[in-house]
């Protein structure tokens, strides 16, 4: 394969990482005159159960949703798109050495060096969970120390590629993930959050620490088994000098339930900050990762600003014109047949507040503008701007026709989905459950239970993730028998609810 050029521009060059679902090779943009990163992905081998069309369309959105992460520990996206059979990502081409092999030849590994990456990483973690995306597949492979002992993590967001549904396992029964790295909420299949790379990184720091990850075994199910139902042995026990608050840090990112984890990556970084290197000192040598601490980059510039004595006049202000909604309403149209979703949530934004000054809050035209908002930006990934909107809708539908209205529930239901998204497992699974009943009672002779379904497949995920195994086992069983009386046994939803019980039995018989 070596000189293809990728959607006619990038020349392919050397492999530099191979996996199961594709490879990474250095490659030659042809337009720019530079050295790119491109991994190539078959959707064939990524989901067998989802169409070509479905996963590329699947794979570009989440581009797009990564490429709104703004970091300098983040490896760039240059561009995405599908080539052939293949899906195409082309990123900046980082110089260094993955923190596996940095970790191989220091061994051991100075603290302070564990405590900087970690750092480090924390800074990424808070962008990314902010948006939000969960990394899901945080491990040393897949991040990079460069020559100035800065970090970056790569192949953010390709694991929800794979797993777009953070309530589902794969078409194999097995979660998205490396099994020495995975959370045991991620290991039962349950809904993952912020919380699951914070157990990530316990591992990694762990790993740092001592030489070896947490937990091994000689086979994936005993990992996983270890994951679910060993403690961790403390860091100190293998190196003394180890600072005891360090070695409390690791035990809490490392704690089955992922309410006893910290509450996010932000905490963490303040707990690792004082035990951060000392500014000024002298870094140790090539590939330092404590050296952005010891020399911090200076600070940019102020900008040159212009001394108030030779400012222009100021002129009058000019009246704003009045917005044309109509015209907005169809250039938003226009935009979303194009995909291009990002221009229409900004023109949807812009024209809300002068819309609802024009026609009152509570008019159709403001309520259809709100609805069309609130869709798109859940579609752009903005799960965290979608769900005020959600709630205003529900809160306005439930007030004139009920809480039992359907559109009132579909609004609260959509923002049950925005609150699983941003990892809020319990505020999620309250949520769920308050409009289950109404779907549950609504049924009738001839109706479809689907949405009841998915609900109560959503609350048994989200059972695992906050780490009640007991009452998810009981969820999903239960499910099961419906779906089979409804749907028959050989219909996908009971045929995934006994691939995921199985799942856990295989833990519980261990």
């Amino acid at each position: 394969m070596k000189g293809r050029v990728v959607a006619g521009r990038y020349e392919l060059s050397t492999v530099i990482g191979q996996g199961g679902m594709g490879q990474v090779w250095t490659a030659y943009d042809q337009r720019l005159d530079r050295r790119v990163a491109v991994k190539l992905l078959r959707p064939d081998r990524m989901a067998a159960a989802t169409g070509a069309d479905e996963m590329r369309r699947r794979f570009v959105r989440e581009c797009r949703v990564t490429a709104q992460v703004d970091h300098p520990g983040l490896v760039t996206v240059h561009d995405a798109g599908s080539d052939d059979e293949d899906l195409y990502l082309v990123m900046q081409y980082v110089e260094g050495a993955d923190l596996a092999d940095h970790l191989a030849e220091h061994d051991p590994y100075p603290w302070p060096w564990a405590v900087s990456v970690a750092a480090q990483l924390c800074a990424v973690l808070a962008a990314v969970h902010a948006v939000p995306i969960v990394h899901r597949d945080l491990k040393p492979r897949n991040v990079m120390v460069k020559p100035d002992g800065t970090v970056i993590v790569l192949d953010l967001g390709v694991a929800s590629v794979i797993d777009t549904d953070t309530t589902r396992l794969t078409h194999t029964g097995s979660p998205i993930g490396s099994p020495a790295y995975m959370a045991p909420e991620q290991a039962m299949g349950g809904a993952v959050g912020p919380y699951t790379d914070l157990y990530a990184l316990g591992v990694l720091l762990h790993e740092l620490l001592s030489g070896s990850v947490p937990f091994a075994g000689s086979t994936v199910l005993g990992v996983l088994h270890r994951h679910l139902y060993e403690p961790p042995l403390p860091v100190r026990r293998l190196r003394p000098e180890i600072p005891e608050p360090l070695e409390g840090l690791v035990l809490r990112l490392l704690a089955k339930d992922p309410g006893a984890r910290p509450a996010g990556a932000q905490e963490v970084y303040e707990d690792l900050a004082t035990l951060l290197p000392s500014r000024g000192g002298a870094a140790a040598g090539p590939l330092d990762p404590s050296r952005p601490f010891l020399r911090p980059h200076a600070p940019w510039p102020d900008r040159v600003t212009t001394p108030p004595s030779a400012a222009a006049p100021q002129q009058p202000p000019v009246p704003a014109e009045r917005p044309d909604v109509a015209a907005a309403v169809d250039e938003v149209k226009r935009l979303l047949g194009e995909g291009s979703i990002t221009r229409a949530v900004d023109i949807l934004g812009g024209i809300l507040p002068a819309a609802a000054a024009e026609h009152g809050e509570h008019s159709p035209v403001v309520r259809i503008l709100r609805k069309q908002y609130a869709s798109t930006l859940m579609n752009d990934g903005q799960y965290r701007r979608a769900l005020p909107e959600l709630r205003r809708l529900a809160d306005h539908r439930a007030a004139e026709a009920g809480p039992a209205d359907s559109q009132a529930l579909q609004f609260r239901y959509d923002a049950a989905q925005c609150l699983e998204q941003l990892g809020e497992a319990a505020a999620a699974l309250a949520e769920y459950r308050a409009v289950l009943p109404y779907y549950e009672h609504g049924l009738g002779p001839g109706t479809d239970p689907g949405r009841a379904f998915d609900i109560r497949h959503r609350i048994g995920h989200l059972l695992l993730a906050v780490g009640d195994h007991t009452a998810a086992r009981q969820q999903l069983q239960s499910l099961l028998w419906d779906a089979e009386r409804a749907y028959g046994p050989y219909h996908p939803l009971p045929t995934e609810l006994r691939r995921a019980l199985d799942h856990q039995q295989q833990f519980r018989g261990l």
